[in-house]
């Protein structure tokens, strides 16, 4: 967060976070009826707990689990050197094999692209996945890098200076989005 002064807007409460993970979960399984191919991996902090709900909802409707896995993309960041001084490195954790797999990327603010880009360098170390799309609850523009997400929760247009805050409950007690500038 920037100025704590600074008054933030909510754009997205708890129950519109809900109806967005929840058309995630019916927009995919339209794209792709099997499920079989399909894993999930979050980018951390919140990525991993919006995949995690996602598959939660399609496992009640489809009754077929989906795996999720969580990804840590600081070492594959083009700032690392800005980063790692009193920054922390968690550990990536995907306990099943991605290649030939789709994987549904999650993340919480797609912006510049820089993380995107990191993830999939990740992934293709981990193995060479048949296709790789990008889910995200906020798109905010401002794209540095050719890329685009495949599923977008929210579409909103913020200035550089502009702040977007994702709080989900599993890291920050409550679900909402707020914006500043």
């Amino acid at each position: 967060m920037k100025n704590s002064k600074t008054k933030k807007q909510r754009i997205l409460n708890a129950e519109q976070i809900k109806v967005i993970l929840e058309r995630f979960a019916r927009e995919i399984p339209r794209q792709y009826p099997s499920l079989e191919p399909v894993v999930f991996i979050g980018i951390r902090t919140r990525g991993p707990h919006m995949a995690k709900r996602v598959a939660e909802i399609m496992k009640k409707r489809k009754g077929r689990e989906i795996p999720v896995g969580e990804m840590d993309v600081t070492l594959y960041r083009d700032d690392l050197n800005a980063l790692l001084p009193g920054g922390t490195i968690d550990h990536t954790r995907i306990p099943f094999d991605i290649a030939n797999k789709i994987v549904i990327l999650f993340d919480d603010v797609l912006n510049t692209g820089r993380t995107v880009r990191a993830a999939v360098d990740h992934l293709i170390d981990l193995g060479r996945p048949r296709m790789i799309h990008l889910a995200v609850l906020i798109d905010r523009g401002g794209r540095e890098l050719p890329l685009a997400a495949n599923y977008v929760g929210k579409k909103i247009n913020l200035s550089a200076q502009g702040d977007v805050q994702v709080r989900l409950k599993e890291v920050d007690k409550s679900d909402e989005v707020l914006i500043g500038e």
